[in-house]
Formats: C-alpha cells, sequence, structure tokens
C-alpha cells in the first residue's frame, strides 16, 4: 500500500513558515499548535505516520515513551530544531528515520544526526532500502553488518544503483553477496536478498468470484514463475471491479494497492491473448493482460501471460525500474466517522486514522471545526444544519470519484447521526440500479449519553437505552410510546434532542411520564458541550428537573428505580446504578 504521509507537527507560530516547507517539500501534513500538542503526537504515532516534531527532543521522548513497543513496527519519528538546521532520528532510523531526516537536511539546509554505524561508514541503511525495494531477509541484516564492519567485500548481483553509488566495498569475488532479483530467494547471513517492485499483477474476473479462488490463481502464477511476493508494486483491473470484495481482499493480502482502468485505456494495448467474448462484455478485448501493461508503463513485458481458472483471470507484467507510484484510478472509500463529544482526547485512534488518511472533509461546519487540529491539507465540505441528506450525496459522489473521504459526525456515527442515511441513500441507489462502488467504513466514536454518564458517575450501569425527543423525524405519538415503555419497563434512559427553543413542551412531558414511574429522588444528568469549550454537567433529581436549563446542545439522562446519587467528600453529587453484584453475592 502507499506510504502514510508524514505529520509535522509545530508547537508554535514560530515554527509555522517551517512546517509548511516541509510540507509542500516532502510532502506531507503540517498541523500547527494544536491544542494537546502531546495528545497530537501520540495520535499520529499510534496511526503508524511518520512524526516530525519541530520542537525538543526531549518532548517528543515524553509524549511517546508509554507507546514504545515493537521497533520495527513503529513509524519514523524525527526531532528537527525550530530554525531547521538540527535533526534527530529518534526511532525508526533503519524504519525510514534516516532517510527521512537526510530530506529534512536537503530542504533546510541542516544536518541529520545519523548514529547508525552502516549508515556512516557505507552511506547506506541496509534493512532501509530506498523506496521501490524491499528487503526479503532483515533477520540476517545484523550479522551482515557485523562481517562488513569487520572489512569483508561484497559480490553485488543485479542492478540497484543506490547499492553501486553507496560505499559499501564492493568486489566481484567478495565473500557477502548481495542480490537483486524478483525471483524468490530466501538469503542467509551472508546473502542479502533485495526485491525491487517491478512485478504488475492484472486481474480480471467475473462478478461475485470467490475471493479464495482469485487468491489461489494469483499464488499459483507467482509461484510457477518462481517470482517474490515481495517484488510486487501493484494490481490492476477494470474500472467496474472496483468493487468487487475478492479485489479488496487480494490487495489487503498482497500488500499492494489496487488500480483501476477504464475499458478504453486497456483496448489500447497490444496483447497476446485478446478475447471476442470479453470485448463484448466489458468493451475491452483484454483485462488481466492489459492491466498488468498498463501498471508497468513504456518498457513493460509480459513475463506470465492470461493464466484461468473458473472466474478469474492473471497475468503478470515485469516493469523497467520500480514502479513506486502506480497509474491508474483508485477506489474510493467513505468513512462515516464518529468524533466523539468534541475534545480530541476522546476521539478513537481508528478516527483519527480515517481523518488523517481523507483527502476531503464533508459534514456540519461545526463537527469540521471540532476535528481542526487535524484539518492541515484537507479539502473542506462544510454543510449547514438541516442539509444531512445533502451532506451525505455528496460525500458519496466525491468517494465515487476516487476520493477518500471522511463524513463526520459527532458521538458515534450510527447513534443519531449519519451512518443510517449513508445506507438509505446506499439502498435507494441499488433499488435503482446504480450500484455505489465505492468502499464504506463506519467507524464508532464515544457517544453523548457514554460521555455524560461518565462525567457524572456510572449511570448506566445497568440495562438503558436512548430516545430522541424531536419529532422532526419521527411522529410525536411514536416517541411518547417508547418514552412509556422506557418508563414503566425501569430502563436508564437517555434522552437525544431534548429541547430547543421551539421545542419546549417534548422534555416537559417526557419528565411526566417518567415521575409516573420513578421516585422524586431518582438520579437525573444534565449535560452541555461535552468535551467543549464551557462544558456543564449536572446531577439533579426526577423532581428537582426543570426542563429550562435544557438547550439543544444538551442530553439528559434518567436512572432506574435503582440508580442511587453519591454524594463526594468534596460536595460533588456523582450517579451511579447499582449493576446487581450485592444479589450475587447474597445468593
Amino acid at each position: 500500500m502507499s506510504a502514510p504521509l508524514p505529520c509535522i507537527i509545530a508547537l508554535g507560530p514560530q515554527s509555522e513558515g517551517l512546517a509548511r516547507q516541509l510540507a509542500s517539500a516532502l510532502p506531507g501534513e503540517a498541523l500547527i499548535a494544536p491544542a494537546d500538542p502531546v495528545a497530537a503526537m501520540r495520535e499520529v504515532f499510534m496511526a503508524g505516520r511518520p512524526l516530525i516534531g519541530l520542537c525538543a527532543s526531549g518532548i517528543l521522548i515524553r509524549a511517546l515513551c508509554g507507546l514504545l513497543a515493537d521497533k520495527r513496527a513503529e513509524p519514523p519519528v524525527i526531532a528537527v530544531s525550530a530554525h531547521g538546521k538540527d535533526i534527530v532520528p529518534l526511532l525508526g532510523g533503519h524504519g525510514g528515520a534516516n532517510e527521512l531526516a537526510r530530506r529534512i537536511g536537503w530542504i533546510t539546509g541542516g544536518y541529520a544526526a545519523i548514529t547508525t554505524a552502516t549508515d556512516n561508514r557505507f552511506h547506506l541503511a541496509l534493512d532501509d532500502p530506498p523506496k521501490g525495494y524491499r528487503l526479503a531477509n532483515p533477520q540476517d541484516v545484523k550479522a551482515f553488518a557485523a562481517a562488513l564492519l569487520r572489512g569483508e567485500t561484497v559480490r553485488l548481483e543485479g542492478h540497484a544503483p543506490w547499492i553501486s553509488r553507496s560505499g559499501l566495498p564492493l568486489k566481484a569475488d567478495g565473500p557477502l553477496r548481495i542480490t537483486v532479483t524478483e525471483k524468490a530467494l530466501s538469503g542467509s547471513p551472508g546473502h542479502l536478498v533485495y526485491h525491487p517492485a517491478t512485478l504488475c499483477l492484472g486481474v480480471g474476473l467475473a462478478r461475485g468470484a470467490a475471493a479464495e479462488e482469485v487468491a489461489a490463481l494469483a499464488d499459483g502464477c507467482m509461484k510457477e514463475a518462481g517470482l517474490a511476493g515481495a517484488a510486487l508494486a501493484a494490481m490492476g483491473t477494470l474500472d467496474i471491479k472496483a468493487d468487487e470484495p475478492a479485489l479488496a481482499a487480494l490487495s489487503r493480502e498482497l500488500g499492494v494497492p489496487l488500480r483501476l482502468f477504464d475499458a478504453q485505456r486497456l483496448a489500447q494495448i497490444d496483447v497476446p491473448n485478446p478475447s471476442e467474448v470479453v470485448a463484448r462484455e466489458t468493451g475491452t478485448p483484454s483485462v488481466a493482460e492489459a492491466a498488468a501493461l498498463a501498471l508497468a508503463g513504456d518498457g513493460g513485458k509480459l513475463i506470465v501471460t492470461k493464466t484461468k481458472s473458473a472466474n478469474a483471470t492473471c497475468a503478470i507484467a515485469l516493469a523497467p525500474r520500480p514502479v513506486t507510484d502506480p497509474p491508474g484510478g483508485r477506489r474510493g472509500a467513505l468513512f462515516v466517522t464518529g468524533l466523539g463529544p468534541g475534545a480530541p482526547d476522546m476521539r478513537t485512534p481508528r478516527a483519527a486514522r480515517a481523518l488523517m488518511e481523507a483527502s476531503d472533509w464533508v459534514g456540519y461546519g461545526l463537527y469540521l471545526d471540532l476535528a481542526g487540529d487535524l484539518a492541515a491539507g484537507k479539502r473542506l465540505h462544510p454543510f449547514p444544519l438541516g442539509k444531512e441528506r445533502d451532506r451525505v450525496r455528496h460525500a458519496l459522489k466525491l468517494a465515487e470519484e476516487g476520493r477518500q473521504v471522511a463524513l463526520l459526525c459527532s458521538g458515534d456515527a450510527a447513534i443519531y447521526a449519519m451512518a443510517a442515511l449513508v445506507f438509505e441513500e446506499l439502498d435507494k441507489a441499488a433499488q435503482e440500479g446504480a450500484l455505489a462502488r465505492c468502499a464504506v467504513e463506519v467507524i464508532p466514536g464515544v457517544s453523548a449519553f457514554q460521555a455524560a454518564s461518565a462525567r457524572a458517575g456510572a449511570l448506566i450501569g445497568h440495562d438503558f437505552c436512548a430516545i430522541s425527543l424531536s419529532d422532526l423525524l419521527t411522529p410525536w405519538e411514536t416517541i411518547e410510546k417508547r418514552l412509556a415503555a422506557a418508563a414503566a419497563g425501569d430502563f436508564v434512559t437517555a434522552l437525544y434532542n431534548p429541547r430547543s427553543r421551539r421545542r419546549t413542551r417534548q422534555l416537559e412531558r417526557a419528565l411526566e411520564i417518567f415521575r409516573a414511574h420513578r421516585p422524586p429522588s431518582t438520579p437525573v444528568i444534565i449535560a452541555a458541550n461535552l468535551g467543549r469549550e464551557n462544558e456543564k454537567v449536572r446531577v439533579v433529581t426526577l423532581g428537582q428537573s426543570d426542563p429550562r436549563e435544557v438547550d439543544m446542545l444538551s442530553i439528559v439522562l434518567i436512572g432506574n428505580g435503582a440508580s442511587r446519587i453519591l454524594v463526594r467528600g468534596d460536595g460533588q453529587l456523582q450517579a451511579w446504578t447499582p449493576r446487581g453484584y450485592g444479589r450475587k453475592e447474597e445468593a
């Protein structure tokens, strides 16, 4: 898959110019003066993105120290001084940090403080080859490097300019070997094997072909030709197959990007095995062979011609040089993203990753503002309140164009938010025969009722339900029946959309219904602006509840018959609901 973009974090405006310079030149994304720098650094690191901090090394170390676990999986982390002259790779030196530090030095005229031995002596990192090359046996690098540092020479087999131009002691009969090849070789402590990303896999398949069949066919083609999976650069197919699950599964399994070509483009490519049947059905006489050659570009040649299974075809082309930016279109994706209540530290790592991966953000203006700490470099598509369907349709349209789109929702994306409307639109399109080909992922978040309960104690410690009091989309008669059922069923109940300037009677009626089933001492939580500026959380009783305290940015939680209010030593009131452990222990 394509490498994630680095994130450059500037702690203050004095480093903003350098951050934007690096973001433009690397390229990357600049994040200027985040409200919570430590949280921002941790989010970027947990998302697996290279992190460049324009700050003291100690700040990065303290921010990330509790997250360090596996150096082979951790992304590069680099500290850069405010003037850009001092560049220190802190983590992932042989995972891209050293090379990234050098690139920053070239941009700023600064000095990259590389401390790894082979880098300093031979001007390359054996276990961090440049983009377009992959090391087959990283477990052997330590022994190989030790032999180099003892004075052994190296025999180079194959072509790799970055090795030829390095400071390695190359000799035709050297006892150490480096082989650069597309063939599957295992290597050894005295033999490093590098695979150039020059293999391009073309795939054609029938609608609904099984993922296992397509994977087995591709694997068989590779093994029969003795090719290494690490030498695969990309896989390609016809654009109308973008939504085939088998292709998405194969792309994930092989770890390479999927690229899409229209029939007109593929029909222009000469192939050895055209098919009139395929041409009648798709508009191009070849899919697998043509897609493989389209990926390989000028000078590419087929090394595995069309190979068939019952429902799929595969072909493999060899590119004349590593394919680091595969041509073709990308399958679009829509991430329906729950932001949580609002504060960055209540946002899930998956939501943060989706926001950073997306090229476009769509949402109500307030929701775009809530994620503003990650908005640098994003195309923003704000919509006013009340234009929910327009929001969803626009997001789907962008995703169908091949973009990576985040549809931002407050709280949880599937609780009184946009997820259901997305699937309503997808279902409507399917019934009209217009299947959406973009990927759709719903990313949950911390909902308002969870945040309110947690802020005030543990009111949803037992069975609970949520009811929206807005009658814009649901008739009030239906809402009132649900309120009566929740009250009679003794559920802890969260009331969403409890009151607005125009809707004042609904909350009063809801409280009347619950008062008929609960004692006046029942705890009630009134929470507003959760996770945002001016957050207010109060614990009152059902008998004291005043609807006038509630506005459209509030949520109201009503306890059940067993819920209690705890008065802490400092006078703080907390609401909680027993789970029933006392009865269990008595039994």
